[in-house]
Formats: structure tokens, C-alpha cells, sequence
């Protein structure tokens, strides 16, 4: 799996605020429960996503969290980014030290072109775009800490 599960379930929280009619406040309870997550893990998720600016979040008794911009200008790269750091799948494939243009391993250039589509692919859809194609079924996967 290229993606962290912590960033899978930052992306899904995403996803689902994104989709959400409204721009009001979303309590971490409430995703929490409709994506089937750990409430004490997923504020953690949050967290990380307020600190970078993805999300907005308000104290409180009404308190939740919000997205910070429109969702057609965060894109899925800046979730993962956020979460995982920049140094999504720039390893190499075999997991072999030094592996590059220079001293290539056996995958290297099937494992480069997938790189770059797959990071093209992360920087060029948006969450609004995510979240127009989302069946809300399809989130409710159980996954607990």
C-alpha cells in the first residue's frame, strides 16, 4: 500500500466534509460514526489536517471541523502530503539503497513512469472531484485502532 492508513482515513474525512451540502462545522463524532472510524484516532487524523491548513476547526460544544477552502482547490496530493510527508513513493520499489538513474534495480523504469502518473494523478484531482464520484457506502469500511 503506497498510502498510510492514517492518510487514507484523512482523505476519506476529507472526501465526506467536501461532499457535505452545507459549510457548517461537522463534530468529529458525527464523521467518525458515518465513516466508521476510532473517534480518538480520527481526531488525531484531524489534527494533523488543521495544522496544515487543510481543515478549520471550532471548540466547543457545536465544535467540529470544517474545510478551510473550497474543496476544488485542495487536491488529493495536498491531503496525502499533510499526512504522509513529501516523500510519498519516492523510494525505490525493491526497497534497494541507491537506486536511481545511475544504478537502476530491475524495476526501476516500470516503477518510475507508474510513479509519475500516479503523482500526477494525486496533484491534478481535487476533493471536490473525489466527492462528486463518492458512494457513501463505500466508506463505511470497518477499520479501528
Amino acid at each position: 500500500m503506497l498510502l498510510s492508513n492514517t492518510c487514507i482515513y484523512g482523505l476519506r474525512a476529507s472526501v465526506l466534509l467536501a461532499s457535505k451540502l452545507s459549510d457548517d462545522f461537522v463534530t468529529i463524532r458525527e464523521l467518525s460514526d458515518e465513516l466508521n472510524i476510532s473517534f480518538h484516532f480520527l481526531t488525531k487524523v484531524l489534527q494533523m489536517l488543521t495544522k496544515s491548513g487543510i481543515l478549520k476547526s471550532y471548540k466547543g460544544p457545536n465544535g467540529g471541523v470544517k474545510l478551510a477552502r473550497p474543496a476544488s482547490q485542495i487536491t488529493f496530493m495536498d491531503i496525502v502530503e499533510s499526512i504522509d510527508g513529501k516523500q510519498i513513493i519516492k523510494e525505490c520499489a525493491l526497497g534497494l539503497p541507491g537506486c536511481g538513474e545511475l544504478k537502476p534495480c530491475p524495476l526501476h523504469d516500470q516503477w518510475s513512469a507508474l510513479k509519475e502518473n500516479i503523482l500526477n494523478m494525486m496533484n491534478h484531482i481535487s476533493l471536490e472531484q473525489l466527492a462528486s464520484n463518492r458512494a457513501s457506502d463505500q466508506f463505511n469500511i470497518s477499520m479501528h485502532y
